[in-house]
């Protein structure tokens, strides 16, 4: 099929060629007519196979113009730097039509983005708890809303968005289109699908599982942190070809640790992000990595959802990740638009269990290499690998606890405090020693009949 087949208006095939696209990619293709007809969806693909195009295509070809000031489209998605993208990509389609998206995300100040929407939007892309901030406010009015685009599901419900996304669904008419989109897809996710939609069509380009054909995977039995650092050393040492890299790593403390150890010898060409970085040096660091000027850029998983650089020749698993289902979406982040990718990664001891459940997932081996001869393996462990031997508790000296009695006790004489009331006349006696008589009236006795 070709973009002619989708009967798209002037206008999208006017930016589509200003972009150079003229094939439609596979999950373009599969899902366009479900959702021009109106349908959930639920759209699996790797990374770098134009799911986002696979929406924003359909719903633009639908869209029709109104004087309202309310959208007709929210987009939600995981990350600051994903919201970025997806408006970048809107206003591309959308450069010779008469359509406003606007970006919300957290981390910054919400005025800016309440005067942006108080003037006007056709599409909102956000954050789940942006998105429901601004509706709380009032300031994002929803009942014209149409279609709902959950991007990169299977991560929104995996970093705790569950109730947020629940929050959300609320504020929002029942009767609309639902489109979820994801990398991955496991039961699990699946099961949850189904309490944001009756019925929806699930379309994959290609299994969960699949790793993109043109991803050579790679891998090296490596120990600890420090083996690991001079092992990454000797490849970015060694191969020119290793021009611009991902390295992911488990923690954002291990991103720091790596970081500050690469950083001695690299200088600015390499770069650290994670969900800690401010907004800005978030933004920097891939603008610099997507301009070549950082050569390796340091991340974890929760980052690279929301990463579109093109052009990434190799990432690195510094570490495996916890499940195989991030691996795929990892390794999916090179080899992108048919270019060729290399993916390595460092396993140690303790990680082979993970690559067993990998390659169960992908049906497919990792190629294991052996080490450069002159690498240099280290015994010694960084603070945040040390294992913390769990003692017991018999064996700590702590300060024994002695009962100290009963926790009513009998008080001293002078506290001895009984509430009895008094009448005035008694107390005049105690005081005087005798009845009070004086000012009283004499009463008169009563008379006998």
């Amino acid at each position: 099929m070709t973009f002619q087949d989708f009967k798209l208006n002037k206008f999208l095939f006017s930016a589509l060629d200003d972009l150079g696209i003229t094939e439609p990619t596979a999950i373009q293709e599969k899902t366009f007519s479900t959702i021009v007809a109106g349908k959930d969806v639920v759209g699996i693909a790797q990374t770098g196979t134009g799911k986002t195009f696979a929406f924003l295509l359909p719903l633009l070809r639908n869209w029709k113009f109104t004087k309202s000031p309310y959208p007709q489209i929210l987009i939600m998605v995981p990350t600051r730097e994903l919201v970025a993208q997806v408006v970048e990509e809107t206003q591309k389609l959308a450069k010779y039509m008469n359509f406003v998206t606007v970006g919300v995300y957290g981390g910054t100040n919400m005025r800016g983005q309440k005067d942006q929407i108080s003037q006007g939007a056709d599409a909102i892309v956000g954050t789940p708890g942006r998105l429901m901030d601004l509706m709380k406010d009032g300031v994002l009015k929803t009942k014209l809303i149409k279609h709902l685009v959950i991007d990169e599901v299977d991560e929104m419900l995996n970093l705790g968005f569950r109730t947020q996304l629940k929050n959300v669904l609320d504020f929002l008419p029942e009767k609309r289109q639902n489109l979820m989109f994801s990398a991955t897809m496991i039961p699990e996710v699946e099961d949850i699908i189904v309490e944001f939609t009756d019925y929806y069509e699930k379309i994959e380009a290609a299994p969960s599982g699949a790793p993109l054909e043109n991803i050579s995977q790679q891998a090296y039995k490596v120990p600890n942190f420090n083996t690991k650092a001079n092992l990454l050393e000797l490849l970015l040492d060694r191969d020119e070809a290793m021009a611009k890299i991902l390295v992911f790593v488990s923690t954002k403390k291990l991103a720091n640790a790596l970081y500050e150890r690469m950083e001695q010898k690299y200088g600015e060409k390499v770069g650290v992000i994670h969900s800690s970085k401010s907004q800005n040096n978030r933004f920097d660091a891939v603008n610099n990595f997507q301009a070549g000027e950082i050569r390796f850029l340091i991340n974890t998983d929760i980052i690279a959802r929301g990463l579109d650089v093109y052009g990434i020749t190799h990432v690195i698993n510094f570490d495996l990740p916890d499940n195989p289902e991030k691996y795929i979406h990892r390794i999916g982040r090179t080899g992108r638009a048919e270019e060729e990718g290399i993916a390595i990664s460092f396993v140690a001891e303790k990680d082979e269990k993970l690559q067993e459940q990998i390659e169960t997932l992908m049906s497919k081996k990792i190629d294991v290499l052996e080490c450069p001869e002159d690498l240099v393996f280290s015994d010694e462990l960084i603070e945040l690998e040390k294992f913390v031997e769990h003692i017991p508790f018999d064996n700590h000296k702590v300060k024994r606890f002695t009962p100290s009695g009963p926790a009513f006790h009998e008080k001293k004489e002078k506290n001895k405090k009984v509430n009895v009331r008094i009448s005035r006349d008694d107390k005049m006696k105690a005081k005087y020693k005798k009845p009070l008589t004086r000012g009283q009236k004499k009463r008169k006795p009563k008379k006998k009949h």
